[in-house]
């Protein structure tokens, strides 16, 4: 469980660093968005607007510890299109930066340590899915909760 922890926090903190970026940018992540040469033109911008959000909201929620089963869910599958999105650039030989953490043209140029740190980062947001049982508890202690207020003391049921 405190491995679920560890990693639950790092992810919450990474996808917030991450979103910010790129909401302080977004001509330079929808650049970005642009070069990976997988989405149509109309789509480009919309992403690059939209998905710092996601991973903001995300990432907050994961640093907060609520919505936690969604926001892992979220996490997992956003890291598995990214993971594809390096995979599919890489394999084009297409010669790009990330836009993963930078928003300039010359950062991150995506290689295979790209893909596999996504690969672990997935790992991670996995994980937390199935191991963080914060959220277990909070669910068990509000049905708990019931049962007392319901029976009108501990003892009873």
């Amino acid at each position: 469980m405190i491995l679920a922890l560890i990693f639950r926090l790092f992810l919450g903190g990474l996808f917030v660093y991450a979103g910010s970026i790129k909401v302080l940018d977004p001509g330079g992540f929808a650049q970005a968005v642009y070069n990976y040469r997988l989405l149509p033109g109309w789509a480009v911008n919309p992403v690059a607007i939209i998905l710092p959000w996601v991973e903001i909201v995300t990432g907050t929620c994961l640093l907060l510890g609520i919505w936690i089963p969604g926001a892992s869910l979220l996490a997992s599958g956003l890291l598995s299109l990214f993971f594809l999105a390096l995979t599919s650039s890489l394999a084009r030989g297409l010669d790009i930066a990330c836009g993963c953490f930078s928003t300039s043209r010359g950062s991150e140029t995506v290689d295979i340590f790209y893909i596999l740190r996504d690969l672990l980062l997935l790992g991670m947001a996995v994980w937390v899915f199935l191991f963080d049982r914060a959220w277990t508890v909070l669910r068990s202690g509000r049905m708990r909760a019931r049962e007392i207020t319901s029976s009108g003391s501990l003892g009873e049921k």
